[in-house]
């Protein structure tokens, strides 16, 4: 049987099992916390700097600004909008006239929740950034430049949005930050150090950060000691500690309490998890394990959107192949982990999906759903869309080489079937993380605004 379950849980397919899957177990300080939970001071202070724009490049956008605790972890747009956008959540812009900046960030900027968790070793919608489980060491961008003393693949991730020109970074002759690697090749991953250096001199000149980081590092003891390493390794404590989400209906119902789902939730339960002599969905194939995700990549063939992302050609996003460069992992993207995922519409890698709903039945038939799906479901302002963002979807070719890589077979679920599923993702939020705005400091050492 466990032989079986095994097979069953590493299937791509959503196709009705024949055997019921076990339900997780209950999510506990041993998922979290490799290095022993994080002290107290390491937390503020990364809570200030996760919303201190002392860390852009124009010192106009922080991580809390698209990771908003208002939006639930992200920014509520298909496609987020980075560095010089204009405004927050749903109504954020380009901006206008001259000051309009020329592009987006190409994915949908994902939640946090639970990415403190142990087993959460690759990150990103492609897995770009990765820890080797066998020999710890960080496969990242910055190859042989990334720097040492990084805690977790959590903290490794952190160093990347401030050097990414669209996200945080800005454009040559913004700003000092960017400015600090001429000279270098461009792509090559030494662009980075000396960005971060330029980052971390700004922090170091900030007397109430020196404090604070002196208080929460053995190792920093002046001004000087400071690297962008400490500033990341903070960041990522604080997200460990902030969004940690375990205390849902569904966590309290594993737990023992069985009066923690209603009716319609323990029906959708069954439904993802193969039980009962009802629908059967297969959801759990995927969605496995403590956090409902089996950290591996597949083609659902959400349909493409946005400015796309290189090596693939305008318009066209990769995924793994991005990573790998194996043509077999064309359109492979990254299971999420469900939890809280209510709280974190819109949905797929580009955001085209902006409901639970809607998402659920793009997973029953993936195919024809490609074929019908609706560009009026992309939640951008008008500003926010570009001339060629469609052109991957109107693009019958284009198309069609996607739809050649589904990996998904048809399901049929009744309408109260897919209520009773939206339900059941629903039981999946943490009460606590409905009012997440206690997070956001009134103020942050570096003076700058917080909450615009």
């Amino acid at each position: 049987m466990l032989k079986s379950l095994s097979v069953m849980l590493i299937s791509a397919f959503v196709g009705a099992s024949a055997m019921a899957a076990s339900l997780p177990t209950p999510a506990s300080d041993n998922n979290f916390y490799s290095n022993g939970q994080p002290a107290e001071t390491k937390v503020q202070l990364g809570n200030l700097l996760f919303f201190d724009k002392i860390l852009s490049g124009n010192k106009n956008i922080s991580c809390g600004t698209c990771h908003s605790p208002y939006m639930g972890g992200s920014d509520g747009l298909s496609l987020g909008v980075g560095e010089g956008g204009k405004f927050l959540g749903p109504m954020r812009t380009l901006g206008e006239g001259v000051d309009a900046i020329g592009n987006r960030v190409a994915r949908n900027a994902p939640g946090l929740w639970n990415l403190g968790a142990k087993e959460f070793t690759r990150l990103n919608w492609q897995g770009v950034h990765q820890v080797d489980e066998a020999t710890g060491e960080f496969l990242l961008p910055s190859g042989p430049a990334t720097p040492q003393g990084l805690d977790n693949v959590l903290a490794a991730q952190v160093i990347f949005p401030v050097v990414n020109q669209t996200e945080m970074l800005g454009q040559p002759g913004d700003n000092e930050v960017i400015d600090a690697s001429i000279g270098f090749p461009r792509g090559t991953p030494f662009l980075f150090p000396p960005q971060w250096e330029a980052l971390a001199d700004r922090v170091k000149a900030i007397n109430d950060y020196v404090d604070l980081f002196i208080s929460a590092f053995d190792d920093v003891d002046r001004a000087d000691d400071i690297t962008f390493v400490h500033i990341a390794n903070a960041i990522a404590a604080f997200e460990t500690v902030a969004f940690r989400a375990t205390e849902s209906p569904f966590d309290r119902f594993i737990a023992g309490d069985r009066q923690a789902l209603t009716i319609a939730q323990r029906r959708g339960m069954d439904i993802f998890y193969d039980r009962g002599n009802g629908a059967k969905a297969g959801c759990h194939q995927c969605h496995s394990g403590t956090f409902q995700t089996d950290h591996d990549f597949y083609s659902i063939v959400i349909p493409q959107f946005g400015p796309g992302v290189l090596p693939a050609p305008a318009g066209q996003d990769y995924g793994l192949e991005e990573v790998t460069r194996d043509v077999s992992d064309r359109y492979k993207f990254r299971t999420p982990s469900l939890r809280n995922v209510a709280l974190t519409a819109p949905y797929g890698h580009n955001g085209a999906y902006n409901t639970l709903e809607e998402i659920i039945r793009h997973h029953l038939d993936p195919v024809s759903a490609l074929d019908n799906w609706d560009p009026e479901l992309v939640i951008m302002r008008d500003s926010g869309l570009m001339e060629n963002d469609f052109t991957g979807w109107e693009d019958t070719l284009l198309r069609q080489e996607l739809s050649d890589t589904n990996e998904l077979s048809p399901t049929t679920l009744s309408e109260d079937d897919i209520a009773n599923l939206v339900a059941f993702l629903e039981s999946l939020t943490d009460p606590a993380s409905l009012n997440m705005r206690g997070m956001i400091p009134p103020t942050v050492p570096s003076g700058l605004p917080v909450g615009d």
